[in-house]
């Protein structure tokens, strides 16, 4: 029974490594500029509560977009901070900014999901882009997603902005989300397999096609999602519609928490939806991730060990590659991340007992 888990444990490493390496050399990054056919009207829609640090420098670099065709519209949320009053400031300097007071939260719709389904019932836009507020964008990000949106005739196209992290807390916890995921879904197989299995997405830059956006009103339909991007995505993908999730670059960025606490407490409220929404498989990453190689040393020898510690740094590699992270960082910090990333699954499993996961002010886990 050990030497079998043994086994498993080392192809497991060989599988995350063929994807971190796939997802490297196929270069997943949203595209350059290659085709516009056309200009479509694009309404660029953003959620803020208490985004006072975020969101005068988004508005500022979306008005110096070259893209006149689009709408800027922000909901505020009940923001406690200045948000409102910097929106006003931005909305009064540039006329396609308007601004959406935030209505009174309904039962069973959680924050974020209530707002994006506000800001598309006003929205113009023959093309939708959600973006958080958090988000930083270069000039050409528009062309770019626009160009890569109509090549291939997509309904849904989400982009993971680069990470940005500046603070030692930010290093040892931010990093997990891009290895999780570059070294367990090929992202290629996002747009190209037809299979529910492939998908990803993310809620900081998701463009939808308005015509079918509206007829399926997503966000309303997993009004109580807590993970709402990537469920959204799998229901596009059962109904057959083209969808893509690419890699962003310096022309998208995210500064995505500011410190250890508040990285720990973002990724907590969705740690096991990472997993697809299970639990026991999250658990089980996490011991067969912390246990393998003291297993395969103690069951396989010395050797066995090597090559294995040599799979999971190549994998660091491969992920930090494609992420355009410190390679020697994240190296040096793989096993305080680790242990993070654990410390982590033990605050989601205690937070789903007591059924309480506090964000912004709001608890998001309630019956």
């Amino acid at each position: 029974m050990i030497m079998f888990l043994c086994v498993f444990m080392i192809s497991l490493v060989i599988v995350r490594l063929l994807i971190a390496a796939t997802n490297y050399f196929s270069f997943a990054y949203l595209p350059n500029v290659k085709q516009m056919t056309s200009k479509p009207f694009i309404s660029i829609l953003i959620p803020a509560r208490n985004e006072e640090e975020n969101i005068g420098v988004l508005l500022k670099q979306l008005s110096k977009l070259e893209y006149s065709e689009l709408e800027i519209i922000v909901y505020d949320d009940h923001s406690t901070d200045n948000t409102q009053s910097i929106i006003d400031h931005w909305a009064a300097k540039q006329a396609p900014i308007k601004i959406m007071n935030g209505k009174e939260l309904p039962q069973g719709w959680l924050g974020k999901n209530y707002a994006c389904h506000q800001l598309a019932q006003q929205a113009k836009g023959d093309i939708l882009l959600f973006l958080d507020a958090d988000v930083s964008v270069d000039k050409d990000i528009i062309k770019r997603s626009i160009s890569h949106f109509e090549e291939h005739e997509l309904q849904l196209l989400s982009v993971f902005p680069k990470q940005i992290f500046k603070s030692l807390g930010e290093k040892v916890s931010v990093p997990l989300l891009n290895y999780i995921l570059l070294s367990l879904l090929p992202l290629f197989l996002i747009r190209k397999s037809r299979s529910v299995i492939f998908s990803a997405a993310n809620g900081q830059f998701m463009m939808f096609k308005a015509a079918t956006y509206k007829a399926l009103w997503p966000h309303e339909s997993f009004k109580s999602h807590r993970v709402e991007d990537i469920a959204i995505i799998r229901m596009y993908k059962q109904k057959g519609l083209a969808s893509d999730t690419c890699l962003g670059d310096n022309d998208i960025s995210c500064r995505m928490y500011p410190n250890l606490n508040t990285a720990v407490a973002g990724f907590t409220k969705n740690i096991f939806q990472f997993f697809g929404d299970s639990k026991l498989v999250t658990v089980c990453f996490g011991l067969i991730t912390t246990l393998g190689p003291f297993l395969v040393y103690f069951y396989l020898g010395k050797w066995w060990l090597i090559a294995y510690m040599l799979g999971t740094l190549s994998i660091r590699l491969f992920v930090s590659l494609a992420s355009q992270q410190s390679v020697v960082q994240n190296i040096l910090l793989a096993v305080p991340q680790h242990l993070v990333f654990l410390f982590i699954i033990v605050k989601g499993l205690i937070n789903n007992k007591q059924r309480k996961i506090l964000w912004k002010g709001r608890n998001i886990l309630q019956d």
